[in-house]
């Protein structure tokens, strides 16, 4: 140890003075110096036991103590007689045991007691030495495990240099499974070099060194695959099973809650009914040819007939998002992790910055390799493209009652028709940009500050058409002229220019319904509010309209 008896029982005797007297406590050093590592700069950690069954806090009291660092850490008989009862419960399944409750009690077993020492070896009783390093190696052979697994799917996918780093964490942590093993049970990596050197196997030493320190280097994909075959070897001689370098163990499993909807030419995946990922062309053609529990070499060759380039590129992506899950055959799903990190799952990518966000035809996107997240909560999400459908049927609506009313020389009829489509042509824009609930008709223009600086001028454009008034056949036709250049205008910047005619005859009523349709059913999935009840009975219906002969 780098402090003495004499040394330790100084600094705690001052960092006791420094709290609330009254207190009885036992007291243990904890963490790398009382493990026989440290140097200069490592904390003091001191743990101390109360004979109670109070609730004391987890937070640390931070000291400054002869100018080192000194954390304080409190504890019940209680506490800690519950956390080597959760470490026993959990120790069947280790791939849910708690790296922090692991952490705790393994601090504590291998403390050096300071004061009442009777105390201290009472509550290090509750769980033998050997019982505890035979919990930390299976909890370090799970992790390594799902770390080589990931590696040699990545491998498969054309991932290589991820592949290598999966493939060095996995090391890592068979190294750590069999030292555990040799009763080297202190958690942290950094003191690995000084563990292996007092477990004192220089064979296993050296090799775990060799392999360490000649990992390849970026872009070699056959440098990565014999990197990886080295090392599941290594593993194996440590006694580590349920690996290996064969990727048709693995298979390509569904997610739940993870749904997909297509509008169009654009493939949607929801996760948890929370989040839309908007796919690219190419990234969707990939989506469409998964055939999910086939192994994952059969998965990367149907998507590589897609004529997509790469594939294997983005099925790593929708691993990586929790689109898909990857399964190892009789092992489960294959989850790594890497000690003292980010917890594992899935990753959530900034949200896109296309605009506007949404058009009839699907979400915007990057590019055709794009896996995109919708800036949008998925209900949100529904809710703006219905309401941007809805608008676009307004429109048509207002102008065909727009027509008729000019025909029959009805002025005010006109104006107040005009004004509908103008108000609705606007509601289509404010959804395509993500707006939901809208603002009211009437405030729409005003609104218009809430959109990019683009919209102004559409904007000032709807100002002048709701100021216009009809009084004769010319006015009323320069009106319905400029007001279908005005909605050509906002159907372009919404991406609804291919908006069908819907109320021009029975086929392009009946594509305005399969359209419609595509983001109700979305919409209903998520229980996001309909605009308006009738949109039930066209999900009910399979979007066919309900008094239609078959």
């Amino acid at each position: 140890m780098i402090l003495t008896e004499d040394q330790l029982q100084d600094l705690l005797d001052k960092s006791l003075a420094e709290l609330p007297p009254g207190a009885d406590w036992a007291v243990v050093l904890e963490g790398s110096i009382a493990e026989g590592f440290g140097n200069p700069s490592s904390d003091i950690d001191f743990l101390l036991v109360a004979r109670s069954d109070d609730d004391l806090p987890t937070m640390p009291s931070l000291l400054f103590v002869d100018g080192r660092r000194v954390e304080i850490r409190t504890r019940s008989v209680r506490q800690l007689a519950d956390q080597f009862r959760a470490l026993e419960k959990g120790a069947g399944r280790p791939g849910r045991l708690s790296e922090d409750l692991l952490n705790r009690c393994q601090r504590l077993l291998n403390s050096h007691p300071l004061r009442g020492h009777a105390l201290v070896d009472q509550v290090k009783s509750l769980m033998p030495r050997e019982r505890f390093a035979r919990i930390a190696a299976d909890w370090w052979a799970h992790r390594a495990r799902q770390s080589l697994r990931h590696a040699t799917a990545l491998l498969c996918l054309g991932e290589a240099d991820e592949a290598v780093d999966w493939t060095r964490a996995g090391l890592v942590q068979t190294i750590k499974f069999w030292a555990a093993g040799q009763g080297e049970t202190y958690l942290e990596p950094k003191w690995l070099s000084l563990q292996l050197d007092r477990a004192d196997h220089p064979a296993v030493r050296d090799r775990y060194w060799e392999l360490e320190t000649t990992a390849p280097a970026p872009g070699d994909p056959d440098a990565a695959r014999a990197y990886l075959t080295a090392c599941l070897a290594f593993a194996g001689e440590l006694g580590l099973t349920g690996v290996s370098a064969r990727p048709e163990r693995l298979t390509v499993e569904r997610v739940a809650q993870v749904t997909t909807w297509q509008t169009d030419a654009r493939v949607h995946v929801v996760r948890g009914r929370r989040e839309v990922f908007a796919l690219g062309e190419s990234a969707g053609a990939v989506w469409r040819s998964l055939v999910l529990g086939r192994p994952l070499p059969q998965v990367l060759a149907a998507a590589s007939d897609t004529g997509v380039p790469e594939p294997g590129r983005l099925l790593a992506t929708f691993v990586r998002y929790g689109l898909i899950r990857l399964a190892w055959k009789g092992g489960g799903t294959v989850t790594p992790a890497l000690p003292l990190a980010a917890p594992p799952g899935p990753v959530t990518p900034p949200p896109s910055t296309a605009q506007p966000l949404l058009s009839v035809r699907g979400a915007a996107v990057g590019g055709p390799e794009a896996v995109d997240l919708v800036p949008l909560p998925a209900e949100r999400f529904a809710a703006a493209t219905m309401a941007l459908v809805w608008a676009n049927i307004v429109t048509e609506n207002a102008v065909e009652d727009l027509t008729g009313a000019l025909q029959r020389g009805q002025w005010r009829v006109a104006e107040l028709t005009a004004r509908r489509a103008v108000h609705a042509a606007l509601r289509g824009l404010f959804s395509a940009y993500g707006v939901n609930p809208l603002p009211a008709d009437t405030d729409l223009v005003r609104r218009i500050d809430l959109l990019p600086p683009a919209t102004l001028a559409i904007g000032k454009r709807a100002e002048e058409l709701l100021r216009r008034t009809v009084a004769s056949v010319e006015q009323g036709d320069d009106l319905l002229a400029d007001l279908r250049d005005y909605i050509a205008r906002l159907r372009g910047t919404a991406g609804a220019d291919a908006f069908p005619l819907s109320f021009d005859s029975a086929d392009t009523w009946r594509a305005t319904l399969e359209l419609s349709y595509d983001w109700v059913r979305i919409g209903a999935h998520l229980d996001a509010e309909l605009p308006l009840e009738e949109a039930r009975d066209l999900v009910a219906s399979n979007g066919a309209q309900p008094h239609q002969a078959a």
